[in-house]
């Protein structure tokens, strides 16, 4: 059986990650913050972060408990709260929206495009007086439309805030994703392309920025000096640190992360030439090929009934397959207990005047779009014989699908 259940980083854990790890219990330290006569030189969010912001090519990178931390920290910092409206999109993991929510602020979807993104003119058209941000969710692997999204923030004063958990690793004209919004978020889940079981980052290029996400992620210390007692508070935070253990083995799986891509690009490109073969298939919109990190092949049927039964066939052979439309995590039909608001305390957009029913929400040019979706994962660890056994079974899943 070809393995398709886990990511990259999974795929590839070893003595790198373990030797990590060891130093850090050596030490006896796993809190990343002072200790330092204890530590014997082991820093490893600090190293973490120093090589995160070198591969990202950002000025500051700081490691937190997860991607919906960085999220939170990433709307915080950038003074998103009470009453502020800010555009989400109705695909992707919901972790995001619920950082809005947690903020106190209004989430307002927009429509995507067949980039799997926001669409500049889906966040034109919903833009309102209480618009603060734009929460820009880079989707498995690849980018949106980043100029004209980019020309819509600064047009309109919009603060963007990008979320490039999906994306780690892709890049939009040379430029590394997550350096295009004022703040962006990471994640090193469990299902993330590298991987610490939990844990995330914030990327930023402002250094005011920087200082309060390092703040306001550990109750609002300041990190001056070597006592902890003793440090001053200068702002009101909450907890949201990551630990020196996260780190270690995130640090480890960050120095496979160039060897991932090159692999998972590689065996994208053998897979795409399958998808060649069918007129009637088409590929997702990635703006910018070469920056796709290649962590799944996305592409589109012509209507939905094929669509459902490429996704049928794909399963019938034992390939991944995703058909996002009827998932239950990552599209907004599924989404109950958002639209119902099932919270178990109080949010401030239920008391907010004016806050959008959520039951009542309608994404047509998106439902257009994911019904025609199908999605197959792109594994780093194939061999030649596994990639050979994968093409000759798409090909055949196709055929029976579109005939």
């Amino acid at each position: 059986m070809i393995n398709t259940n886990s990511m990259a980083g999974t795929e590839l854990f070893g003595q790198e990650e373990r030797k990590e790890v060891m130093d850090v219990l050596e030490t006896g330290v796993l809190f990343r913050y002072n200790h330092d006569a204890q530590r014997n030189g082991v820093f490893k969010a600090k190293i973490f972060e120093q090589e995160f912001s070198t591969y990202l090519g950002a000025k500051h990178t700081h490691f937190c408990a997860s991607g919906t931390a960085a999220d939170s920290i990433s709307l915080a910092c950038c003074g998103i709260g009470y009453g502020d409206e800010v555009i989400v999109p109705p695909y992707g993991f919901i972790a995001p929206i619920e950082a809005v929510l947690m903020a106190g602020a209004i989430p307002v979807f927009a429509e995507i495009d067949e980039t799997l993104c926001l669409s500049p003119e889906g966040i034109e058209k919903v833009i309102t007086p209480r618009t603060k941000a734009v929460l820009l969710i880079q989707v498995f692997g690849s980018m949106a439309k980043m100029d004209e999204i980019l020309a819509v923030c600064n047009k309109h004063n919009l603060i963007l805030v990008e979320d490039a958990a999906p994306a780690l690793g892709g890049s939009y004209k040379g430029k590394m994703l997550g350096n295009f919004g004022k703040m962006s978020a990471f994640s090193f889940d469990y299902y993330k392309i590298i991987t610490a079981g939990e844990g995330g980052a914030i990327a930023t290029n402002d250094d005011e920025l920087y200082d309060r996400a390092h703040k306001y992620s550990d109750h609002g210390h300041d990190h001056i000096g070597e006592a902890r007692g003793a440090e001053q508070h200068p702002i009101l935070g909450y907890n949201y640190r990551g630990s020196e253990l996260g780190a270690a083995v995130v640090l480890a799986q960050l120095r496979k992360l160039p060897y991932m891509i090159e692999k998972q690009k590689s065996h994208q490109h053998i897979l795409k030439q399958v998808l060649l073969e069918f007129p009637e298939v088409k590929a997702r919109l990635v703006p910018d090929e070469n920056g796709d990190s290649a962590t799944f092949l996305s592409f589109f049927l012509p209507d939905n009934e094929k669509a459902v039964r490429t996704f049928e066939e794909f399963q019938k052979d034992g390939l991944s397959a995703s058909y996002w439309y009827r998932n239950n995590f990552h599209y907004h039909r599924q989404w109950g207990h958002l639209k119902e608001m099932k919270s178990i305390f109080n949010l401030p957009v239920m008391k907010i005047n004016n806050a959008p029913d959520y039951r009542k929400l309608e994404v047509p040019q998106s439902d257009a779009i994911m019904q025609r979706l199908m999605m197959t994962q792109i594994m780093v660890n194939w061999s030649e014989e596994d990639l050979h056994t994968l093409t000759t079974k798409m090909r055949s899943a196709l055929k029976n699908a579109l005939k």
